[in-house]
């Protein structure tokens, strides 16, 4: 097959580049800059230093708080999406009758929006606690709890289907090789199945990790932050600060862009963890 001649490289990546550029690293520098502003427009902003990110640190505990909150929040939803997913992956890869029908049902969730889901698990788990005279605002941990449930049904269908594809490329062969030489069942999923679809554990630790931190929607349909902002996650206190009060745009941008180095530190270091971790086929 005759290669594309180089010149027609440019020609092809510099609409996409171009996009790119105009849509996400001009907003990204701009957003980094306005976090060292006091601004109400981008038009108006006027440089006040490290002053906003000491002001979120400072003027109240809520950003402190919503950190927390999200950090417990996603080591627990990635352990169990993770669990969850691989274990039904596992068992539709088995030879039972209608295993598509399961995988399609399973997989289903995760086209609703955040919003809808929100809204959905509101009403459920607020259809309990009315018999016990609360509802899911009434303590954090309800919120923290109802958080991590809606987050799995969501999910775990969707992992599910990454599993499926690591599990099913394992060559039968090797199986059948280690059956051959007395392995039980649990040994060839631990010494065979789980070592070689450590690539997908880390394309779904590394979707639920970011997933897990990044939840505004289902946090702002469930709870919205309450009581008090006890059950923010990081996302919904930066959309809180930042349109909650006129002058706190600039904190709320500084928190933006701690936000993103957070997220970013901690999903590099999951990355090398999980693919030091991966075999050759």
């Amino acid at each position: 097959m005759q290669k594309m001649p180089k010149k027609y490289y440019v020609f092809f990546t510099l609409p996409t580049l171009l996009a790119f550029v105009i849509a996400f690293f001009i907003p990204f520098l701009a957003g980094i800059y306005l976090s060292f502003t006091e601004f109400r427009t981008v038009t108006d902003a006027s440089w006040v230093g490290f002053n906003n990110y000491i002001l979120a640190f400072t003027d109240d505990q809520n950003f402190i708080n919503a950190l927390i909150f999200t950090i417990k929040f996603a080591i627990v939803s990635v352990v169990l999406i993770n669990v969850f997913a691989f274990f039904l992956a596992y068992l539709l890869t088995r030879s039972i009758p209608g295993t598509n029908i399961f995988r399609t049902i399973f997989f289903m969730p995760n086209l609703i929006g955040g919003i809808i889901l929100g809204y959905i698990w509101q009403l459920l788990i607020n259809g309990i606690l009315i018999n016990f005279g609360v509802d899911i605002t009434f303590d954090a941990s309800y919120g923290f709890w109802g958080l991590v449930v809606l987050m799995n049904w969501q999910m775990v269908g969707y992992m599910m289907i990454i599993y499926i594809a690591g599990i099913q490329s394992i060559s039968n062969e090797l199986i059948e090789a280690a059956k051959i030489d007395g392995a039980n069942a649990w040994q060839i999923l631990k010494s065979i199945i789980v070592p070689m679809v450590m690539p997908a554990v880390t394309i779904c630790t590394f979707l639920t990790v970011a997933n897990s931190f990044k939840l505004f929607d289902q946090n702002l349909a469930l709870t919205a932050g309450a009581p008090d902002r006890a059950s923010a996650m990081l996302a919904l206190d930066i959309f809180t600060t930042f349109y909650g009060r006129i002058g706190s745009e600039g904190v709320g941008q500084a928190k933006a862009v701690m936000f993103f180095m957070i997220v970013a530190a901690i999903v590099l270091i999951q990355l090398r963890l999980t693919r030091s971790r991966e075999v050759e086929s």
